[in-house]
């Protein structure tokens, strides 16, 4: 049994390879070639924009695949979803198609546009969402570099964004958001029936997921006698809850958490000061809630 996994070429392939590499699946690509080999013998992957992964397992020459739940609404095609996986090309937040127009323009809400002219990669779900706000609008489909076009070729555009920086930069003001995306495992209805099949998609799932929640995280031990153990435990911003162990000396206890990174640096000072001895920060691969 084997599986062929789609990975998405483009803007989310360096993060996405990243990703299986800390979910413990080396994937090795080829600059000159669109296949790549893993470490697991039972998964194949492939490398297809993400525009088009959904229509690609969704017709079963995948079976399962990554990509944004933007495209997977654009094809309008079914497919079995997995999970979400909440990351970008630059962060682990999700993404905004918004409505933008020149910031010179008298557009200030959607019902302006009214008879204008929408450029956007996202053409389908562009239309539906006039469509619900029975707006009358021309969608054309952009090939790419669309905040450029307004106002010469387009009186406003729909376009994806994931800080607003460039839209800044060409001096384009948000009127709307039309969809927030984020990223997704979806598989092929067929093979998510298949019991061996949903398995191995499953325990991908699993792992992606679980690269996901270490990403930004560290892990805390430290040891604390008792007495002290509540001011300890009153200062650990903890995942769940912290594993307490009792050692050798029945005074002591080992305390062993997980807490965010960017925390580190004002807790750790704290714990010293609440008596806590022999703190221990390391790293983490993968956090399974």
């Amino acid at each position: 049994m084997k599986i062929c996994l789609g990975l998405p070429k483009g803007s989310l392939q360096e993060s996405t390879l990243q990703l299986l590499s800390a979910a413990g699946l080396g994937v090795y690509t080829n600059g000159r070639s669109y296949f790549a080999g893993t470490s697991d013998p039972q998964v194949e992957c492939m490398l297809i924009r993400a525009q088009e992964m959904a229509r690609y397992v969704a017709h079963g020459s995948l079976d399962a695949g990554i990509t944004g739940l933007d495209w997977v609404l654009e094809s309008g095609l079914e497919v079995a979803t997995v999970c979400d996986l909440v990351y970008a090309k630059q962060s682990r937040t999700k993404v905004r198609w918004v409505l933008a127009a020149p910031e010179s323009s008298a557009y200030r809400k959607p019902e302006d546009l009214e008879g204008c002219t929408i450029a956007t990669e996202l053409v389908g779900v562009t239309r539906r969402y006039f469509d619900r706000k029975a707006i009358n609008v021309n969608v054309e489909f952009s090939w790419g570099a669309t905040e450029v076009k307004p106002p010469e070729l387009a009186d406003a555009i729909v376009e994806i964004t994931e800080t607003g920086a460039s839209l800044r930069a060409n001096r384009l003001a948000i009127l709307d958001t039309v969809l927030e995306s984020n990223t997704q495992l979806i598989a092929n209805c067929k093979s998510w029936e298949d019991s061996s099949k949903r398995c191995k998609i499953e325990n991908l799932a699993l792992m992606l997921r679980g690269a996901l929640e270490a990403k930004g995280r560290v892990g805390l031990m430290l040891n604390v006698r008792r007495q002290h153990l509540d001011g300890v435990l009153a200062i650990l911003p903890a995942l769940n809850k912290p594993t307490i162990a009792p050692l050798s000396d029945d005074i002591w206890v080992a305390v062993n958490t997980v807490i965010e990174e960017t925390t580190a640096w004002e807790v750790i000072p704290k714990l010293k000061a609440a008596k806590a001895e022999g703190i221990v920060e390391y790293p983490l691969n993968k956090v399974v809630v």
